[in-house]
C-alpha cells in the first residue's frame, strides 16, 4: 500500500513493452472498437447508496432502459454494426430485457462490475464486484470474456484477478492507441489491453447531471474532435476504443451525432469497426504467429 511519497515505486506504472503494431484484418488501416457502458441508475448509486431515494436522480440512468439503449441497438441496426456492451451486473439483474436485447442483436455483453464501484487497491469489495457481476450476467446464458473497469480505473488486484477468472482482456487503461498484453508484478502474462480513448468517453461531452454538472457540447464541436482524433488515427494505423453510454448517446441530440459519426467512419472504408472480442481475438492470433506490421 503506497502510503507516502517515499512508497511511490520509481519505474513505469506500466510494465508490460511497448505495444506490438500488428496489421488490422482485411487490409485495413486502422481499427475501432466500438463499445458502450451500460449502467443504468447503477451510475448515480455509485457514489452513494442513499441516492436510490432520490427517484428524479435516478431517472437520469433509468433512461438508459426505457429509451436510450433500444435507440442504440435501432441504430447499430441501421448501419449493421456491432458493438460490446460492458454491462453492470445491477443493470442485468433490473433489467433482463435489456441484456436480452442486446444479445438478440448478436452484440457482445462485457463485464463491468455490479454497483459500479470504483475498483481503488485494496477495496474489500473487488472479488465481491467481479463475483455477482458474473452471477449476473450467468442467468442470461453468458459468461464474459471481457471487462472495463467502473470509473476507468484498474489496480494489480483486480488485474491479477481477471487473469484468474480467464478472462480475454480489459479495456480501462489509456496509456496507448494498439491493443497490448498486460504483464502482472510478478512478471507474468496478463490479460490483453484495448486501450479507450478519453476522448471518445461521450459522458465528458454530452450529459449533465445533478451530481456531475458540466456544460453539454453542441454537435459541432464534438463531431469535429471525433474526426480529427479518428483521421490522425488512421494515419498512425491505429485503434479507436468508444466509451459510449445508451443514457448519454441514445439521448435525441447525441444520437444524431453518433449516426453522423459512424457514417463518417465508415464512409472512411478503411477502418475495421469491431467488437472488443474480436481485436482481441485478432490480437491473440497475431502474437501466436508473430505477426508484425508490413
Amino acid at each position: 500500500m503506497i502510503r507516502s511519497y517515499d512508497d511511490v515505486p520509481i519505474r513505469p506504472s506500466n510494465l508490460a513493452g511497448p505495444a506490438p503494431e500488428f496489421p488490422w484484418p482485411h487490409g485495413m488501416r486502422a481499427a475501432m472498437m466500438l463499445s458502450f457502458d451500460i449502467d443504468a441508475e447503477s451510475a448515480i448509486t455509485s457514489k452513494d447508496p442513499s441516492h436510490a431515494d432520490k427517484l428524479v436522480s435516478m431517472s437520469y440512468g433509468g433512461y438508459e432502459a426505457r429509451v436510450g439503449l433500444p435507440k442504440v441497438l435501432e441504430l447499430l441496426r441501421e448501419l449493421d454494426l456491432k458493438a460490446t456492451f460492458f454491462t453492470t451486473g445491477w443493470a442485468a439483474d433490473a433489467y433482463p430485457a435489456m441484456v436480452e436485447s442486446v444479445l438478440r442483436d448478436g452484440h457482445e455483453v462485457g463485464h463491468h462490475g455490479y454497483h459500479h464501484l470504483l475498483p481503488d487497491p485494496g477495496s474489500a469489495h473487488i472479488e465481491d464486484e467481479l463475483a455477482r457481476g458474473f452471477e449476473a450476467l450467468a442467468k442470461h446464458g453468458v459468461r464474459p470474456v471481457g471487462y472495463r473497469a467502473p470509473y476507468g480505473e484498474s489496480c494489480d488486484e483486480l488485474r491479477t484477478a481477471l487473469r484468474r477468472e480467464g478472462m480475454l482482456y480489459s479495456s480501462s487503461w489509456r496509456d496507448d492507441v494498439r491493443p497490448y498484453r498486460q504483464v502482472l508484478p510478478d512478471l507474468t502474462p496478463g490479460v490483453v489491453e484495448l486501450p479507450p480513448s478519453s476522448c471518445f468517453d461521450d459522458w465528458m461531452h454530452g450529459l449533465s447531471t445533478r451530481f456531475g454538472a458540466r456544460s453539454i457540447f453542441p454537435k459541432e464541436h464534438v463531431l469535429s474532435m471525433w474526426k480529427d482524433e479518428l483521421d490522425e488515427t488512421r494515419a498512425w494505423g491505429a485503434m479507436v476504443g468508444t466509451v459510449l453510454h445508451p443514457l448519454v448517446s441514445g439521448r435525441p441530440m447525441r444520437l444524431r451525432l453518433l449516426r453522423n459519426f459512424l457514417a463518417y467512419t465508415i464512409e472512411c472504408r478503411d477502418v475495421w469497426i469491431a467488437t472488443g472480442e474480436q481485436i482481441a481475438r485478432h490480437f491473440e492470433a497475431c502474437e501466436a504467429a508473430g505477426s508484425t506490421a508490413s
